[in-house]
Parts: structure tokens; C-alpha cells; sequence
């Protein structure tokens, strides 16, 4: 059985995306470690994670104007990344803190409570929480 391990964030800094990511979020620093692009140059292989495990983000700084473009727009404006949460108020609280931009007041679903926020390039989430 396969797992999925990784996705991929286009960031504008490999350390303000740390930053953000540990501040905003809670995440934990997995990795930062020197790698190097297919041609060679050198880059950073940097890996964020929930405290609490599961799929973790591997930040990758833009190279060249193509990525460049695609920050803070990665899936084409829709809701991409979601974040599960077993103390939807207490991290609500803790993240809007953290100066965490939502776009809706918390509300309840036939699936659970949920509220819609922008990471600091503009890529929208969900926290949400499970009924």
C-alpha cells in the first residue's frame, strides 16, 4: 500500500515559508539540507510538517519566472490544501493570533466545522475539523 508522502509548495523564500509555516501553522522543520537542481545549482531541500504527522510539505523556493508566476495561484484559485484539526477553536484562535488571513467566518457543515484562509502567498486552505 502506498502513502502519500509529499506535496510540493512554490514559495518566494525557503526561510519566510519556514517562518510562516511554524508561526502560522505549527508545523515542524522535517528537514533543511543542501541539495542541488537537476543542472546542478544548488538549492535547499526543505520539508514542513503537522506536529501531529501525516502528508508533509516539501517547500520548494521558485526558480526561474514560470514558477515565479505560479506562486500563491498553485491550483487555479480553488481550495488546494486542507488542514485537519482535532481542536478546531483552539487552533482557530492560535492561527488568527499568528496573523493567519481567513476568508469567512468558522462555520458548520454536514461534514464538520470549517473556515477558508489564505497562506502568506495567497494559496487558499481549509481548517477543518471532522464531525
Amino acid at each position: 500500500m502506498s502513502t502519500l508522502a509529499l506535496i510540493t509548495l512554490v514559495v518566494d523564500d525557503y526561510d519566510r515559508a519556514i517562518t510562516w509555516f511554524r508561526k502560522a501553522l505549527n508545523f515542524s522543520l522535517i528537514q533543511d539540507s543542501p541539495a542541488r537542481t537537476d543542472d546542478g545549482r544548488p538549492k535547499r531541500w526543505v520539508v514542513v510538517a503537522p506536529a501531529a504527522g501525516g502528508c508533509a510539505v516539501l517547500l520548494a523556493q521558485a526558480d526561474g519566472p514560470a514558477q515565479a508566476a505560479r506562486i500563491g495561484d498553485q491550483t487555479g484559485g480553488r481550495v488546494g490544501f486542507f488542514l485537519h484539526s482535532t481542536d478546531f477553536d483552539g487552533d482557530y484562535a492560535r492561527m488568527r493570533g499568528a496573523g493567519v488571513v481567513f476568508e469567512e467566518a468558522p462555520r458548520c457543515t454536514d461534514y464538520g466545522q470549517v473556515v477558508k484562509f489564505r497562506d502568506l502567498w495567497g494559496n487558499r486552505w481549509d481548517l477543518w475539523q471532522r464531525n
